[in-house]
């Protein structure tokens, strides 16, 4: 794939410019469409291959793969008239818009339609990203940024679109084990670096596929000990379903 155009240079826009880019030593021709102009004006001075199309038809024209990166509630008005020829591969990451819905926004192209939900971590080539439908373009270039897991069905899809949304929670559990620490007299920023040294930790041993989650979580615990006891006395049976009902609740609205 040697000519990529990207249209809504956000976040997850400009993670991909810098996972495909820096220090790649074949780096594709990347076309940025001019909506999110700071950043991709950055992303041209910092990359040779990288340059800012005058608008989103431009992209699409130039682009052998085009990857929607607009945000879900400004679709219509980013898209309106973009018109994709048949010859080209469309990649949607647009959370919680279909397939079908991406093909009418392009004004019912032929063009293969394929979504994905790719993480900031595609930066450093190192984040799994789910696709649906499966197509050799796309999987290929997810494979270098860190590996891609095609999925079966648009339902399928839509469970692991609900797990991506419990980022956000888990980085709020960090600020909140870091405050309680500041309540207790800790200097914040000598909380803060045991927090993130702690959950570094856990990082690195979910590298360690041969346990599960459920494995790890026994093995980091002794009966009657300080982790066995936060885990039984807070996440307990209803803080389990509490959060179970909370994924259940965003999948319905995902679908």
């Amino acid at each position: 794939m040697n000519r990529i155009g990207i249209i809504g240079v956000g976040e997850i826009g400009r993670a991909m410019v810098d996972g495909l880019c820096d220090g790649a030593e074949e780096p594709p021709e990347i076309h940025l469409s001019p909506r999110g102009a700071r950043t991709a004006a950055d992303l041209a001075r910092r990359y040779p291959g990288v340059r800012v199309c005058a608008d989103n038809q431009e992209v699409a024209d130039r682009a052998e793969l085009v990857i929607l990166a607009v945000r879900p509630q400004d679709r219509t008005e980013a898209l309106e008239g973009l018109r994709v020829g048949d010859d080209k591969v469309v990649l949607s990451v647009m959370a919680g818009v279909g397939v079908d819905e991406v093909r009418d926004l392009l004004g019912s192209t032929a063009a293969p339609v394929v979504r994905a939900i790719p993480l900031p971590a595609v930066r450093e080539r190192r984040s799994v990203t789910v696709t649906f439908p499966s197509h050799p373009l796309v999987d290929a270039l997810f494979d270098g940024l860190g590996g891609a897991l095609p999925v079966a069905d648009e339902a399928d899809f839509a469970v692991f679109s609900t797990l991506t949304g419990t980022l956000s929670a888990h980085y709020a559990y960090l600020a909140t084990l870091t405050d309680w620490a500041a309540r207790q007299g800790i200097p914040a920023a000598e909380a803060d670096r045991y927090v993130r040294s702690l959950f570094r930790a856990v990082g690195r041993a979910l590298g360690d596929e041969t346990r599960s989650p459920k494995q790890l979580a026994g093995d980091h615990e002794t009966p009657g000990g300080s982790n066995e006891r936060i885990r039984t006395t807070w996440f307990d049976t209803g803080n389990a379903e509490s959060l179970t009902k909370a994924l259940d609740a965003l999948l319905t609205h995902l679908r």
